[in-house]
């Protein structure tokens, strides 16, 4: 079996190849900097340039492609640049590699097409599953044309997942963010606290992305998320006991406009309770369903 990956070098790629090499796949990863992947990992994993027309010789039914590659949305302040950024690197890749599979002789099996609960919109306290419909806002928009961006792919026949996913939690990303105010004494919710968290752990979100590529009875859009999302000020409840810190010292909402403008509406101070129906239909059982053990076992 062969991976061949897009955005691999980044927080979810990384733990994503991980995964796959302890159950004997063989990785490729698309890059502009082949060199880079040899940094990262070492032997054992192949980086080529995603723009060489190489790559597209290796496909064939015991291949599977992960499309991850996407400018990091929570990097930096939106500017009406960075916006664009980040909507053209999806859209781009995307309609690159449908480009690329079309020149080849043989399909892959499988594209597991990147997304987020984003596409979803602000939802307040109404828990969405993958049958809900867009909603609004600049991260919505962008989640639709990004799954979008490969969708002519079942066309040709290819079976394609889209995993919309929630904020993972891992060693590094989002989590590692929150650390600091929490040992410094001053942790707590950001905003008004009630804002939906649809969060997943890391071995969570690299297993059901494997869980997707390995069964061939799984098509369309999941929820990568745990079973059990909470609001803001439960997180920062239970990210406080985890590490013995206070957890009631809000950030309030003008604060967080003042430092992220656009960003702090869209990606901190609203969000969504989505659950993950269909993954759990399909059979993926969660390592860590509940918010506590995945924070006990991050931060033991």
């Amino acid at each position: 079996m062969r991976a061949i990956i897009a955005g691999g070098t980044g927080f979810i790629g990384q733990a994503l190849i991980s995964e796959l090499k302890e159950h004997g796949w063989e990785i490729v990863v698309l890059s502009r900097s082949p060199g880079k992947v040899a940094d990262v990992f070492g032997s054992g994993v192949i980086g080529m340039r995603w723009d060489n027309g190489d790559w597209p010789d290796l496909l064939g039914p015991e291949t599977a492609i992960v499309n991850l590659a996407g400018e990091n949305i929570a990097k930096g302040r939106w500017s009406e640049a960075k916006k664009k950024r980040i909507l053209d690197s999806r859209i781009e890749f995307g309609q690159r590699m449908v480009s690329a599979i079309k020149s080849a002789d043989t399909p892959p099996a499988v594209l597991i097409q990147a997304s987020a609960v984003g596409y979803y919109g602000p939802r307040g306290t109404t828990p969405v599953d993958e049958y809900a419909e867009s909603g609004s806002g600049f991260l919505a928009e962008v989640t639709r044309k990004w799954e979008a961006s490969t969708a002519e792919l079942e066309e040709m026949g290819v079976r394609r997942c889209i995993i919309r996913t929630g904020m993972v939690l891992g060693h590094g990303g989002a989590l590692a963010k929150m650390l600091t105010p929490f040992k410094l004494f001053l942790g707590g919710p950001l905003g008004s606290g009630f804002q939906g968290m649809s969060w997943v752990h890391m071995a969570d979100e690299v297993g059901a992305i494997r869980f997707l590529m390995e069964n061939e009875n799984t098509s369309g859009p999941y929820n990568l998320t745990a079973p059990a999302p909470v609001r803001s000020r439960k997180f920062a409840r239970i990210l406080g006991e985890t590490l013995g810190r206070p957890h009631k010292l809000k950030v309030p909402t003008p604060v967080l406009q003042l430092l992220f403008g656009e960003m702090a509406d869209e990606l901190l101070l609203s969000g969504q309770l989505a659950l993950p129906e269909r993954l759990e239909k399909a059979g993926y059982e969660f390592r860590y369903p509940e918010l506590n053990a995945a924070l006990r076992d991050l931060l033991r």
